[in-house]
């Protein structure tokens, strides 16, 4: 058994934390977040994980490059939500007309679309913490990747609440409806080899 994988995003303590204080968090090479004043500290992606970013990030590239509907950002990057909530997403897209949030450092509110690909360590906060903070925070559309399960679910705001508007499993087309014509094939997501 793999030790790493097998422990879980941690908190480090119970103490709140804020974004000067995450600016005050030693440059160690580790990642860390803040959600809800606390300090969480993920693991390293895996290699399946970093696999599907890859394909689905070079997909959105080739999407905006037919027409620019806005810039994409992958982690590790700085999205500042609240002076308690800093994380780094996985992939995310800011529209053109919102672009406003995008600063020399980091994100300064919330983009338009957020895609959180699952690890073994990464789901509960994917899931239900950060999933939940984005929400509430404005994120107008976000997806969860599973590699494992070969899955992608597709979540909506409405009124500060996630409504599920597309599951797939191992096949088909994931459909964004905030970036109209992207999509991507999960066949070809998932294809491994």
């Amino acid at each position: 058994m793999k030790v790493k994988e097998a422990i879980a995003s941690y908190k480090t303590s119970r103490k709140k934390y804020t974004y000067q204080d995450y600016l005050e968090l030693p440059d160690d090479g580790k990642r860390y977040e803040i959600i809800s004043g606390d300090l969480i500290m993920p693991a390293a992606p895996n290699t399946i994980h970093q696999k599907v970013a890859l394909k689905i990030e070079y997909e959105l590239l080739k999407f905006n490059d037919k027409e620019t509907k806005g810039e994409l950002f992958h982690a590790p990057y700085d999205v500042i939500m609240s002076d308690m909530n800093v994380v780094q997403p996985d992939i995310l897209f800011v529209k053109t007309e919102n672009l406003g949030i995008v600063t020399d450092k980091n994100i300064d509110g919330a983009p338009d679309l957020i895609i959180e690909i699952l690890s073994p360590s990464s789901g509960y906060y994917d899931q239900i913490k950060k999933k939940e903070m984005y929400a509430r925070f404005g994120v107008k559309e976000f997806w969860i990747v599973d590699p494992i399960k070969q899955s992608i679910e597709i979540f909506l705001n409405k009124e500060n609440e996630f409504e599920l508007k597309q599951r797939l499993n191992r096949e088909g087309e994931a459909t964004s409806k905030v970036l109209k014509g992207f999509h991507v094939d999960l066949k070809e997501i998932f294809k491994f080899g």
